[in-house]
């Protein structure tokens, strides 16, 4: 830990950032009573897991801030938790439709729009997919592996690292780092762009259950825990972060990205309990709701 050596302004910033993520950790926790209380129990775990993204984020970055040689860890972990989330974000917009069973019901004879980001933003000539069973599977095959091969990919970097071969800013093709990365990051898109369909979709549906704002918080933390933070990394190895003794550009790259995640997580945790904290009236049958534009209505 480098606390020691802070002056009274660091010393004032790191207790700052850290009474930030106990706040965010106790209005978690008072969001997850309040959610096991008043959400009915095919919800209850769902919710709580999306809702808890921003403050483990905030306390894994707090602890790398505080202990330095646990950064590969702490980023880890937070990496396998957020891998977890997007498959839980996937099935509550199923869940908000009343199921996989009613779902399929609301939209029957509809298409899933399949060019949208991250992956086929630019492609429109891609046909559009029919809404059935199989489909469901897919998109949802889509989080799923996510949420398996992170853990396993990470804990495959936790041995190689522990026997010398893992170098976290190593990125030549000769190392492991960059190939491990580059197939994280493909798992990635394609987890983000099954959700990306399935939001497309019920979006105008789920609108009175404030999907949208809910689906915005999730794309911050996918910006800001991935995206944010690897500018940050490629500036401290490229030097662009210049060093600071006794901290090098690297680690003073790691502490930026730490102490802007505890900022930004604190934020989206007080704005999630206004979101998530809301009362929703449940959705109509499907035999009373139309389908959206260009999709056949449902005659009751």
């Amino acid at each position: 830990s480098l606390s020691a050596g802070l002056d009274l302004p660091g010393r004032f910033l790191f207790a700052t950032l850290t009474l930030m993520t106990l706040i965010a950790i106790l209005v978690f926790i008072e969001e997850a009573v309040y959610i096991y209380r008043k959400i009915p129990s095919s919800k209850r775990s769902i919710i709580i897991w999306i809702n808890a993204a921003a403050p483990v984020i905030s306390t894994t970055s707090c602890i790398g801030m505080w202990v330095p040689r646990s950064t590969m860890f702490t980023d880890f972990t937070a990496g396998v938790f957020f891998a977890i989330v997007i498959h839980k974000f996937l099935m509550m917009m199923i869940k908000e439709c009343g199921g996989q069973k009613v779902l399929l019901r609301r939209f029957e004879n509809g298409h899933f729009t399949i060019s949208t980001g991250p992956c086929c933003c630019c492609c429109l000539c891609l046909p559009r997919v029919p809404i059935t069973r199989q489909t469901l599977f897919w998109l949802k095959l889509g989080t799923f592996q996510f949420a398996v091969f992170r853990p396993v990919l990470v804990f495959l970097s936790i041995v190689l690292w522990t026997n010398g071969n893992y170098i976290l800013y190593n990125l030549s093709p000769k190392g492991p780092a960059l190939w491990i990365s580059c197939f994280i990051g493909a798992l990635t898109l394609f987890a983000l762009w099954a959700v990306g369909i399935m939001f497309r979709k019920v979006r105008i549906l789920l609108k009175c259950k404030n999907i949208i704002p809910k689906f915005a918080l999730y794309q911050f933390i996918v910006i800001l825990n991935h995206l944010q933070t690897t500018i940050i990394n490629i500036f401290a190895t490229q030097k662009i972060i210049p060093c600071a003794p006794p901290l090098s550009s690297t680690a003073r790259g790691s502490y930026i990205a730490q102490q802007l995640l505890i900022m930004e997580m604190f934020l989206i945790t007080v704005i999630s309990r206004v979101v998530y904290r809301r009362k929703y009236h449940d959705l109509e049958p499907p035999e009373c709701v139309a389908e959206e534009p260009g999709d056949k209505k449902q005659t009751p």
